[in-house]
């Protein structure tokens, strides 16, 4: 928030020469070793003969001061004081209107205020009432000659910036920092949104998380999705974010146009993905679902996240959304049929789904050389796989164009599939495909623990301590680049026919 340019600005001296004002009584008294050897080297000074003071002047200066001190403004606010309510399973974090917090300020009370300083400054508060601005000082009288009064007049305005400088410093100890109601507007379109409805906020059911092996797992439908959602995995998460843009260049591949109107964004996690498909299409509304409610608040005001399970009964009507998007899902999907007829029934005609899954099994670039099936890292994915079929989930489903057959069968036309390759490791040549590459083993290796704890424990039986026993080589062997590995990135999207 910048600050308002017809405002006057004063400057504010560094908040720091403000710490060692407070002593005692007696080390303010007593003169210190310095003043009383600076005293006894310095020559006596004679009284000079006082001037007369232009009773204009003093005048002028004493209305200037007594105006800027009576100056009503609005009472402090908290930017970030907000109620929270409770709901059912099925809640959302949703973006905050303006005038949400322009009914919280009221000018009945009033408090001093002072110029702002630009944000970041060391001179807050940066954010003051619109229409109780400091008035401009009256020009200063036509210069007579008398440098007495000239004096006078300056000690003055040092004090008044000494009093700006003291009220901006207990504000921001106070926590009193005033609100400017004209500069409430979100910034950059990033607001919260509170508004009582069903899929308002959430139960405190939904955050009781659980805790197994040291991880914390989401709560709504427990054991649905087999991996933690804890603050390093939502790190990971993030990662996995940058670095498929960093490969892909874009956030979709499906020919969405211009204006998209409705977006859905299917396992969403973080939210990063909804946050920036916001930020792109303003005038789209974006919804993002997840089991785990860990999407932030602060988001642009067009994206929204509700806490969900996409397998059960969509709340939405049928040719509702213009564009489905569903990345890093195949981890967690039971019957993919089954979805992909229900993101048919709710596109609009002419609405796109697509897909992006990673195969994630190691496969070496030199086709003379595989990668054999007892490398570790080759033997790691084997076991996660067959975990997660115990589990019920297909982690394959990607593999062999399987996705786009489905797509195809449940209905969907012009389905295409682009298929990428990720460098595991910084082998590759190309700049930006080793950077590509260093981000993924990054993400696999934070993630070694995180993606085999679930699978392993739950679904093969393991303990902890074997798991981790198993995890001592497959640490050592993801840092071989010389069997040159990646894993398929595949992109696949599909049309729901016009006529449909």
């Amino acid at each position: 928030m910048e600050q308002s340019r017809d405002q006057p600005a004063v400057p504010v001296a560094p908040i720091v020469e403000t710490k060692s004002k407070k002593r005692s009584r007696a080390e303010t008294d007593a003169p210190s070793p310095t003043d009383v050897v600076a005293q006894a080297a310095l020559p006596v000074a004679t009284t000079a003969t006082p001037r007369p003071v232009p009773d204009h002047a003093s005048r002028s200066s004493a209305d200037d001061v007594g105006s800027w001190r009576n100056v009503p403004l609005e009472p402090p606010f908290s930017v970030t004081g907000r109620e929270s309510a409770t709901a059912n399973d099925s809640a959302s974090i949703l973006s905050m209107p303006d005038s949400a917090f322009s009914e919280g300020c009221s000018s009945s009370t009033s408090v001093p205020s002072y110029p702002a300083g630009p944000r970041g400054s060391l001179s807050p508060p940066y954010m003051f009432s619109g229409p109780h601005q400091p008035p401009q000082t009256s020009a200063r009288p036509a210069d007579n000659g008398d440098d007495g009064a000239d004096d006078a007049d300056d000690r003055r305005e040092d004090e008044e910036e000494e009093d700006v400088e003291q009220a901006a410093t207990e504000q921001a100890e106070e926590g009193s920092i005033i609100v400017d109601d004209d500069d409430l507007a979100t910034d950059d379109g990033y607001g919260t949104d509170m508004n009582t409805s069903a899929t308002t906020s959430l139960a405190e059911s939904v955050r009781d998380y659980i805790y197994e092996n040291g991880r914390r797992y989401h709560r709504f439908r427990e054991g649905r999705y087999n991996f933690p959602n804890d603050d390093v995995e939502q790190q990971r998460e993030d990662m996995k974010h940058a670095m498929v843009k960093m490969l892909c260049g874009q956030l979709h591949f499906a020919p969405i146009g211009d204006n998209p109107h409705q977006i859905l964004d299917i396992g969403t996690g973080t939210g990063i993905w909804a946050i920036e498909m916001g930020d792109q299409f303003p005038t789209a509304s974006i919804l993002g679902v997840d089991l785990s409610p860990i999407q932030p608040e602060w988001v642009p005001p067009n994206v929204r996240f509700i806490v969900d399970d996409v397998e059960s009964p969509w709340l939405h009507p049928r040719n509702y959304f213009d564009y489905i998007h569903s990345r890093h899902t195949v981890m967690a999907i039971k019957d993919w049929p089954k979805l992909m007829r229900r993101c048919l029934e709710h596109l609009r005609p002419g609405g796109w789904f697509e897909m992006q899954e990673v195969y994630h099994y190691p496969i070496s670039a030199n086709r003379a050389k595989p990668i054999q099936p007892d490398h570790p890292v080759a033997r790691y994915w084997s076991l996660i796989m067959e975990g997660l079929t115990n589990l019920g989930v297909d982690f394959h489903a990607a593999a062999d164009g399987r996705l786009a057959d489905m797509m195809r069968e449940a209905g969907f036309v012009n389905v295409t599939e682009r298929v990428l390759q990720i460098p595991i490791g910084t082998w590759a040549k190309n700049k930006v495909l080793k950077t590509v590459g260093l981000y993924w083993r990054t993400i696999l290796m934070d993630g070694i623990q995180a993606i085999a704890l679930g699978p392993l424990t739950r679904g093969c039986g393991w303990t902890r301590e074997q798991v981790e026993l198993f995890l001592v080589d497959v640490r050592k062997a993801y840092y071989d680049n010389t069997m040159l590995a990646y894993m398929p990135f595949h992109i696949v999207y599909g049309q729901k026919p016009k006529g449909y």
